[in-house]
């Protein structure tokens, strides 16, 4: 893929995201740091102290059990909403192509929060967990 020069690139999964931009051009990306967050997870057996709900049938004595809220995934879920936000921010103050990189479940929550500015400059979407490597990792597989 080719990183055009000022291209801004979110890099995020739903515990850390990273807004790069590149000073460089698509044959030498150089990518900086411009901003990002890490946000510390609990799994939901830590979140929640209740048990699951129980309802009652609407004829007999019979009771059925309800599914426990994912409440792990909930807080994934507003982290890469405070992810578009930031995106969004840092997209109204300059110009060239949006990249966004995150795994399929927070590209799709990303989706969700896009402005109408990042939806018009978004060039390409990547759906792989880069916010384990270093910067210049990310530049090399992008630019494959």
């Amino acid at each position: 893929m080719n990183i055009r020069h000022n291209a801004l690139i979110l890099v995020a999964d739903g515990q850390k995201y990273l807004l790069l931009h590149n000073h460089g051009d698509f044959r030498a990306p150089a990518l900086k740091v411009e901003g990002g967050a890490e946000r510390k997870g609990a799994p939901t057996r830590e979140l929640g102290t209740d048990k699951p709900g129980r309802s009652f049938a609407s004829t007999g004595n019979g009771r059925s059990a309800m599914g426990q809220t994912d409440l792990a995934q909930q807080a994934e879920d507003r982290f890469a909403a405070e992810a578009a936000a930031a995106l969004a921010t840092r997209a109204n103050g300059s110009e060239g192509d949006i990249i966004v990189v995150a795994p399929p479940r927070t590209l799709a929550e990303l989706r969700r929060h896009y402005t109408p500015a990042v939806k018009a400059r978004l060039a390409a979407e990547v759906d792989k967990d880069l916010t384990g490597h270093s910067v210049e990792d990310i530049a090399t597989i992008l630019s494959r």
